[in-house]
């Protein structure tokens, strides 16, 4: 046995080990109380791995352990083991007191081969029993994994060994395992002492391989999980042979590679062997392998390499970057050329590849092409290159030059790179003349004021102007009524009509090297506008007249500036206290704040910038009655025509409320101090509109022009009946039939649920007491009887019940109207004292408070939206009276 665990032990050993196992043997029997030395663990062989630690123990089990004395191990030399010395590190083998001191460990840190033998626990006891107890230490060395580490990466197509190599004493065998299955040595398959042997290895035999180690003998077992990542070699998808960067801009170029693992990036510049991410301006994604230039100079032109590598091994492409230099213009030069001689336009450019170069008319998209235009026979274009220099001349050649050919052009010159422009002039000389004047209007003045003639001649070179007046040279005639003022190009006169033969014709010539021209201008004297031939009213309210003016006829270049009116009551003869209003020409001519019922006498006149027409187009009209208002107009758009009888349809953008709005109607008279708006769901059926009039809704609006009307049905029809009211009553209701969107809402049901007997109580109770009323409002409506008539006794005033009722100072029946959200019209100040009329309800509360005729006069002015309306003088838009 010995010689099988490796043990060496002398015959001494031996016999005393036989003494001692038959002693211990022996000692059982002697009796429970006879002392002894008890070893823990208690088994008489100890067998460890090599490279464990152990801790024995030797107990005394004796009747009195203070009787014990000299606790102590001896090893397998007999030597005593020392305990650990205080304050130093641990030995490999010692002893250490515990258990209060009745107990001996011995401690192994680390068992070796050499420590196999026999440890031996002494005592002695009373002084003169000697105790003994005795365990035998045996050693092995476990299985160990010399050689195998857990992650091995083969090249695919190769054959690899996945390495395990294992020591153990005694030696151990070992086995293959790939998912739990075991691997035979056959095929593709050989089991090695060094580990497995995998021919021709692919990219499947990815995996986990387990290696198993086994000792039959000590019954040990372990397993090495190794992971197989096959690589692949990297492989760079093939580049372009030759690839273009611009000089001066930025330039990126992306390798491809495959390879497992996935290859990191390198580009080398060829010429000069560098690695471009240490370039300036160059920078290089190893993962991603693009390649960045910043901006390209020329010196970059050259081959450059991508790199891939990866463990399995690196592969590369190359590739030509040819920088190309963007055209540049390096000459382009204005030129001049007269009337009916050939222009030549140059124009130079420089680039690599050389470029070519194109005309066209600055504004225009096309460009002239190489040779004779198809468009103009007159205009070649020709072009010569030196690809050695880059550089390219282009010739445009214009013949019998005209003035319309006189402007800017542009030369595009083009390569790979890029394209470049620049802008010349044509300028086509050629002799003065006066086309842009001749369809300016003759020149006006009026009571000698000073007028201006100014003339500017068209001409290349610049012409010298002189005027002329009866084909005399005004410089040789020294008249102070004529004086010349010239300012650069123009030249103008100045005339002051002190008689009648100013107003005449003046000649003004203009003459440069190429030629002369003459332009005649007239000098008119201005008058008034003719009267006005024609008024008539259009649109006739209690309050209010528009009329429609036919204006006199004008003289070219003298508009009319303004229409002005005046107006009074026909009993008046004297128009010097009539009421005035001007309007400018392009605004509504509308008089505003006359009286109901009131005979009127309008006249009309014009007026231009020396000043008013005589009047003229007298209209006699008077006003009706005071009534209620006209009917509003509704401010939505019709979304489409309907039959001739059938309301307008608009439509709401929202399925459950709609916005509408309406212009405040003419109100005859009265304020109009609300609005009356009423809307039913319908539909329409064979041509006829049906309306659902228990879900009608009519509300009452403050002096408003919009109203949100609320909790809509999507997807449904509405017929919108709006009136506007005042003192009088209300107006004819406008319609419109209102869509909402679509949309979820409540829908209405036509079948009601089963009520219950408190609901079918309340309809009967309800139906009741609406029969009541209804008979009620009967009895008050034929025969004044009943509850509502009484009711109506006592509130109901007539108007002269109110107005006496105001001239006694009472303010609890005649509530102030609230304000106008709408400005006003201006106030119209009345002449005279007047009567109520006799058919009137209540009287005017027009009048004014002073007794003294007071006269204002205004001004209206229509800016294409809004009118605008002043008091003061009649004086037109533009007058300058």
């Amino acid at each position: 046995m010995a010689a099988q665990y490796g043990l060496s032990f002398n015959s001494a050993a031996v016999m005393m080990l036989l003494v001692w196992i038959t002693l211990l043997g022996v000692a059982p029997s002697q009796g429970q109380n006879q002392p002894r030395l008890k070893i823990l663990p208690a088994s008489s062989i100890q067998r460890k791995p090599v490279g464990h630690s152990l801790l024995l123990t030797c107990r005394p089990e004796v009747p009195d352990t203070n009787l014990i004395s000299d606790l102590r191990w001896n090893d397998n030399r007999n030597m005593t083991i020392l305990p650990k010395p205080a304050g130093q590190s641990s030995p490999m083998i010692y002893t250490e007191s515990i258990a209060g001191g009745t107990a001996l460990a011995l401690i192994f840190n680390s068992l070796q081969e050499s420590m196999a033998g026999t440890y031996y626990c002494a005592a002695s006891y009373s002084v003169t029993e000697k105790l003994n107890a005795a365990v035998v230490v045996e050693t092995y060395v476990a299985i160990t994994w010399k050689d195998a580490p857990t992650d091995q990466r083969p090249l695919m197509g190769t054959d690899y060994i996945v390495r395990c190599e294992v020591t153990a004493n005694p030696p151990a065998t070992v086995d293959w395992l790939r998912n739990g299955d075991q691997i035979k040595s056959s095929g593709r398959y050989v089991i090695e002492n060094r580990g497995l042997l995998i021919k021709n290895i692919t990219e499947a035999d990815d995996g986990v391989y387990t290696c198993r180690a086994a000792v039959m003998s000590t019954g040990e077992l372990k397993n090495r999980e190794i992971r197989v990542e096959v690589q692949i070699m990297p492989e760079v998808q093939r580049l372009p042979q030759v690839m273009d960067a611009v000089e001066g801009q930025s330039f990126s170029v992306m390798c491809n590679a495959t390879g497992k693992p996935v290859p990191e990036f390198q580009w080398i510049k060829k010429g000069t062997q560098q690695n471009a991410a240490e370039l300036d301006r160059f920078s290089v994604n190893a993962i991603t392998g693009q390649l960045d230039i910043s901006t390209v100079e020329q010196q970059d032109h050259d081959n450059y390499a991508c790199i891939a590598r990866n463990p399995a091994g690196q592969s590369e492409s190359v590739m030509k970057l040819n920088v190309l230099i963007r055209p540049k213009i390096i000459e382009f030069i204005n030129i001049t050329v007269s009337e009916n001689e050939e222009a030549i336009f140059v124009c130079k450019a420089f680039g690599r590849p050389a470029p070519e170069i194109t005309f066209r008319r600055y504004g225009t998209v096309e460009e002239y092409t190489i040779g004779l235009q198809v468009s103009d026979d007159r205009i070649i274009l020709e072009q010569s290159t030196d690809d050695e220099k880059g550089e390219t001349v282009g010739t445009l050649r214009i013949s019998k030059l005209a003035t319309t050919d006189d402007g800017l052009y542009e030369c595009i010159a083009r390569n790979r790179g890029d394209v470049a422009f620049k802008v010349g002039h044509i300028t086509v000389e050629y002799r003065p003349i006066f086309d842009h004047m001749k369809a300016l209007p003759p020149v006006y003045t009026w009571e000698e004021r000073p007028a201006n003639l100014s003339c500017f001649a068209q001409a290349i070179p610049n012409a010298t102007i002189e005027w002329r007046f009866n084909d005399r040279r005004v410089q040789d005639l020294y008249d102070q009524n004529l004086r010349i003022e010239n300012e650069g190009l123009r030249s103008d006169l100045i005339i002051t009509p002190r008689d009648r033969r100013y107003y005449t014709a003046y000649k003004c010539v203009a003459n440069n090297r190429l030629g002369s021209a003459e332009h005649v201008m007239e000098l008119r004297e201005a008058r008034i506008p003719e009267s006005v031939p024609q008024a008539k009213p259009r649109i006739v309210s209690a309050t209010s007249i528009t009329f429609d003016i036919m204006a006199p006829p004008v003289e070219p270049g003298l508009p009319l500036t303004a229409f002005s009116v005046q107006w009074k009551e026909q009993f008046q003869s004297d128009w010097n206290f009539a009421f005035n209003r001007t309007w400018s020409p392009d605004s509504p001519y509308i008089v505003e704040g006359l009286r109901p019922q009131t005979a009127y006498s309008f006249r009309f006149a014009a007026r231009n910038v020396v000043g008013l027409s005589q009047w003229g187009a007298y209209v006699d009209q008077s006003t009706p009655r005071r009534s209620e208002p006209e009917t509003p107009r509704i401010l939505h758009t019709p979304i489409q025509d309907e039959e001739e009888d059938s309301d307008p349809i608009v439509t709401s953008p929202y399925a459950d409320h709609f916005d509408m709005r309406w212009s405040i109607p003419v109100d005859n008279g009265e304020p109009i101090d609300m609005y009356r708006i009423k809307y039913c769901p319908g539909t329409k059926v064979n041509g006829y509109w049906t309306e659902m009039e228990e879900h009608c809704i009519e509300q009452d609006i403050a002096r408003m022009t919009n109203h949100e009307m609320r909790n809509l049905q999507a997807d449904t029809y509405y017929r919108i009946e709006l009136m506007a009211h005042n003192a009088i009553g209300f107006s004819k209701p406008a319609h419109v039939l209102m869509k909402t969107a679509r949309g979820i809402d409540v829908v209405l049901r036509v079948d009601s649920p089963t009520l219950s007997s408190a609901a079918v109580v309340g309809i009967v109770i309800g139906s009741v007491v609406l029969l009541l009323i209804i008979a009620d409002l009967l009895c008050c409506a034929f025969g004044n009887l009943g509850i509502l008539a009484t009711l109506c006794r006592k509130t109901k005033r007539s108007p002269s019940d109110l107005d006496d009722e105001a001239k006694l100072g009472s303010g609890s029946l005649i509530k102030e109207r609230p304000p106008s959200p709408l400005p006003l019209p201006p106030p119209i100040v009345k002449l005279g004292a007047t009567t109520p009329l006799e058919d009137e309800k209540q009287p005017l509360n027009t009048q004014p408070a002073a007794a003294s005729p007071l006269k204002v006069n205004s001004s209206v002015e229509f800016d294409g939206r809004v009118v605008h309306s002043r008091s003061g003088e009649i004086i037109g838009k533009n007058s300058a009276v």
